[in-house]
Protein backbone atom coordinates (compact mmCIF):
# COMPACT_ATOMS: atom_id res chain seq x y z
CA UNK A 1 0.00 0.00 0.00
CA UNK A 2 1.24 3.57 -1.01
CA UNK A 3 2.04 5.59 2.06
CA UNK A 4 0.49 8.82 1.74
CA UNK A 5 2.75 10.83 4.87
CA UNK A 6 3.16 14.04 2.56
CA UNK A 7 0.17 14.14 1.27
CA UNK A 8 -1.79 17.57 2.46
CA UNK A 9 -5.65 17.72 1.10
CA UNK A 10 -5.26 21.82 2.10
CA UNK A 11 -2.52 22.04 -1.06
CA UNK A 12 -5.73 21.06 -3.69
CA UNK A 13 -8.18 24.05 -2.30
CA UNK A 14 -7.49 26.92 -4.03
CA UNK A 15 -6.53 30.36 -1.66
CA UNK A 16 -9.20 31.85 0.06
CA UNK A 17 -9.15 35.37 -1.86
CA UNK A 18 -11.66 37.73 -1.20
CA UNK A 19 -14.95 36.57 -2.25
CA UNK A 20 -16.13 40.12 -2.50
CA UNK A 21 -15.46 40.81 -5.61
CA UNK A 22 -18.12 38.46 -6.78
CA UNK A 23 -20.84 39.48 -4.34
CA UNK A 24 -20.75 42.60 -5.38
CA UNK A 25 -21.01 41.59 -9.11
CA UNK A 26 -23.16 39.67 -8.28
CA UNK A 27 -25.31 42.50 -7.08
CA UNK A 28 -24.52 45.07 -9.74
CA UNK A 29 -25.67 42.08 -12.26
CA UNK A 30 -29.29 41.89 -10.38
CA UNK A 31 -29.30 45.79 -10.58
CA UNK A 32 -28.39 45.60 -14.55
CA UNK A 33 -30.87 42.97 -14.70
CA UNK A 34 -33.64 44.66 -13.10
CA UNK A 35 -32.93 48.10 -15.28
CA UNK A 36 -32.51 46.63 -18.47
CA UNK A 37 -36.23 44.43 -17.96
CA UNK A 38 -37.46 47.87 -16.68
CA UNK A 39 -35.97 49.72 -19.80
CA UNK A 40 -37.11 47.13 -22.24
CA UNK A 41 -40.75 47.28 -20.79
CA UNK A 42 -41.23 51.05 -21.12
CA UNK A 43 -39.95 50.39 -24.96
CA UNK A 44 -43.02 47.65 -25.54
CA UNK A 45 -45.25 49.60 -23.83
CA UNK A 46 -44.57 52.85 -25.84
CA UNK A 47 -44.26 50.62 -29.26
CA UNK A 48 -48.14 49.36 -27.71
CA UNK A 49 -49.04 53.13 -27.64
CA UNK A 50 -49.23 53.44 -24.05
CA UNK A 51 -46.39 55.61 -23.61
CA UNK A 52 -44.93 55.84 -19.73
CA UNK A 53 -45.89 58.95 -18.10
CA UNK A 54 -41.85 59.64 -17.68
CA UNK A 55 -41.03 63.12 -18.73
CA UNK A 56 -37.92 63.01 -21.26
CA UNK A 57 -39.03 59.42 -22.49
CA UNK A 58 -38.89 59.68 -26.33
CA UNK A 59 -42.47 58.27 -27.29
CA UNK A 60 -41.58 57.72 -30.83
CA UNK A 61 -41.55 54.68 -32.67
CA UNK A 62 -38.18 55.21 -33.36
CA UNK A 63 -37.17 55.89 -30.21
CA UNK A 64 -39.10 53.25 -28.64
CA UNK A 65 -37.61 50.49 -30.78
CA UNK A 66 -34.30 51.82 -29.49
CA UNK A 67 -35.11 51.95 -25.98
CA UNK A 68 -36.50 48.56 -26.15
CA UNK A 69 -33.41 47.06 -27.80
CA UNK A 70 -31.16 48.94 -25.47
CA UNK A 71 -33.52 47.48 -22.47
CA UNK A 72 -32.56 44.22 -23.89
CA UNK A 73 -28.77 44.83 -24.26
CA UNK A 74 -28.42 45.66 -20.54
CA UNK A 75 -30.68 42.82 -19.82
CA UNK A 76 -28.35 40.38 -21.17
CA UNK A 77 -25.57 42.15 -20.31
CA UNK A 78 -26.57 41.84 -16.13
CA UNK A 79 -27.36 38.14 -16.73
CA UNK A 80 -23.74 37.71 -18.06
CA UNK A 81 -22.42 39.42 -15.31
CA UNK A 82 -24.41 37.72 -12.34
CA UNK A 83 -23.91 33.92 -14.40
CA UNK A 84 -20.10 35.04 -14.37
CA UNK A 85 -19.79 36.20 -10.43
CA UNK A 86 -22.33 33.08 -9.31
CA UNK A 87 -19.77 30.89 -11.26
CA UNK A 88 -16.94 32.35 -9.50
CA UNK A 89 -18.00 32.75 -6.18
CA UNK A 90 -18.71 28.77 -6.49
CA UNK A 91 -15.12 27.88 -7.76
CA UNK A 92 -13.75 29.82 -5.31
CA UNK A 93 -14.79 26.67 -2.80
CA UNK A 94 -14.31 23.76 -4.87
CA UNK A 95 -10.85 21.71 -5.44
CA UNK A 96 -8.37 23.13 -8.25
CA UNK A 97 -9.43 20.77 -11.44
CA UNK A 98 -10.60 21.93 -14.71
CA UNK A 99 -13.56 23.59 -15.49
CA UNK A 100 -14.49 21.41 -18.01
CA UNK A 101 -14.03 18.48 -15.57
CA UNK A 102 -16.49 19.47 -13.12
CA UNK A 103 -20.33 19.13 -13.60
CA UNK A 104 -22.57 22.24 -14.64
CA UNK A 105 -24.95 23.56 -12.41
CA UNK A 106 -25.41 26.73 -14.27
Amino acid sequence: MKSSHGFNARRLRKRASGGWRYRLGAGLGAVLLTLGLLLAMAGVATLLAHPPQIIGLDTTTSGAAILAGMGLLVLYLGLWLWRRSRRGMRRSRELGLAPHLMKKHD
